[in-house]
């Protein structure tokens, strides 16, 4: 039988015995300490608390939050990364999602300055250098321009980085937990640059935040006029202030610094600025001592989510498989598992839209008997890149670089379920 037969009829097996859970049915979930959980009266035949009782109604949580049920979902900070709260990041609880949108609450953050409260009636767009004419746009003069609603992945190039030297941080929040996916709302940046006029020596545009770091970018002029966004929204409301509230720059499938918050001011000129964070941060260093410059593109990378060190697996028999997967250079053209740390692979399902530099969820079904399991996934991208093995890249770029790590993860699965950050050779 193959495997793809081998799990439906797992599935049946697994579905019909749910109907019917006597104590031998019940051994499997209880191997995990979870399945029992819980207060009997509120179990079948009895009629649970709930239905006894009026709930709230409406108006009384005037903007809706989580199920209380779910208050351990957030994000997480690993403290000893950074000196300072101001100067560092939170995690997205990948291993708690699915699908590909990131809820507003839980996208990471990462912070120069810490989050910048502005008052949007105080906030001003400049726009000028090399233009026709110089633009002072507020808010209200954003929302006159044609909009559009694009759905990317963001992600930082700083994601994975304590793993170039080995397996370090015990969980997918940790270890990739600085990308999320959101639609987004804004003006095509294309359109404000055209509104100032380009003059024909242009080739480059300044982007400077008005967070306390004035956090400022270096842009190619080709990219901005290719896909860039300035975007006042993302899933529908506005932005958040630590995503950048009232407006921030979209730069679809480049490196999260380029997405620079609180956008404040965009300067045309021929040459890029060598700023701070584009000279001595966010740049590779190689075994040689130089540099790599400029990487802007965040190349194809994936992620089992589920099963991870966070998400154990809780039972025998049955097992979906699911993670993330996106590319920096155009769509996810397909994605592999492997359930024996890359000897072999076999193609995952990806299910949900698949869209340009957006995430995509994958699945693969499978029978765990309580076997050692060493899981890695690969993603291949419309352009034939293939996610390498972080051997492979460490031949290329030694282990001193901090940005731009995107080698296949592996989580061990232990027989007791519990799985780990591992490395194989």
């Amino acid at each position: 039988m193959n495997e793809d037969a081998s799990a439906r009829l797992s599935r049946r097996r697994l579905l019909t015995g749910a109907v019917g859970l006597g104590a031998a049915g019940l051994g499997g979930a209880a191997m995990a300490g979870r399945a029992l959980a819980g207060n009997a009266d509120n179990l079948p035949p009895h009629v649970p608390e709930w239905t006894r009782t009026l709930g709230d109604g409406v108006g009384v949580r005037a903007y809706g939050q989580p199920s209380k049920f779910e208050k351990h979902v957030v994000r997480r900070d690993v403290q000893w990364l950074t000196a300072s709260r101001e100067s560092s990041v939170s995690f997205t609880p990948l291993h708690e999602l699915d699908g590909i949108i990131t809820p507003n609450g839980l996208c990471f953050e990462r912070h120069h300055g810490g989050i910048a409260e502005i008052d949007p009636q105080d906030h001003r767009l400049i726009v000028h250098g090399l233009t026709d004419k110089a633009l002072m746009l507020t808010l209200a003069d954003l929302k006159r321009f044609p909009r559009v609603n694009r759905i990317h992945f963001l992600e930082c190039a700083a994601n994975s980085g304590m793993e170039w030297r080995g397996a370090q941080l015990n969980g997918c929040q940790y270890t990739h937990g600085m990308v999320h996916c959101v639609q987004y709302t804004g003006v095509p940046l294309k359109l404000i640059l055209e509104e100032a006029g380009l003059k024909p020596n242009a080739k480059w545009i300044l982007a400077e935040g008005a967070d306390a770091s004035a956090m400022t970018r270096s842009l190619p002029l080709a990219k901005a006029l290719d896909d860039c966004l300035v975007a006042t929204r993302m899933n529908g409301e506005m932005l958040r202030p630590e995503q950048g509230y009232p407006v921030r720059l979209v730069v679809p499938g480049w490196e999260g610094n380029m997405w620079v918050k609180w956008l404040r001011r965009l300067e045309v000129g021929d040459q890029p600025w060598q700023v701070r964070e584009e000279t001595s941060k966010y740049t590779d260093l190689l075994p040689d001592g130089r540099a790599r410059r400029f990487t802007f593109v965040m190349d194809a990378k994936s992620v089992i989510t589920s099963p991870s060190p966070q998400a154990p697996v809780a039972a025998k028999g049955f097992l979906v498989i699911s993670g993330l997967a996106w590319s920096g250079r155009g769509t996810v053209r397909r994605v592999d598992v492997s359930l024996d740390g890359g000897r072999n692979w076999r193609e995952a399902k990806i299910d949900g839209p698949v869209l340009d530099k957006a995430c995509v969820r994958f699945y693969a079904e499978t029978e765990w008997n309580g076997e050692e399991l060493l899981l890695q996934s690969r993603a291949i991208d419309d352009t034939g890149y293939v996610q390498p093995t972080k051997d492979d890249l460490r031949k290329i770029r030694g282990t001193n670089s901090i940005y731009h790590n995107n080698g296949i993860q592996t989580w061990r699965v232990a027989p007791s379920g519990e799985v780990e950050n591992v490395e194989v050779g």
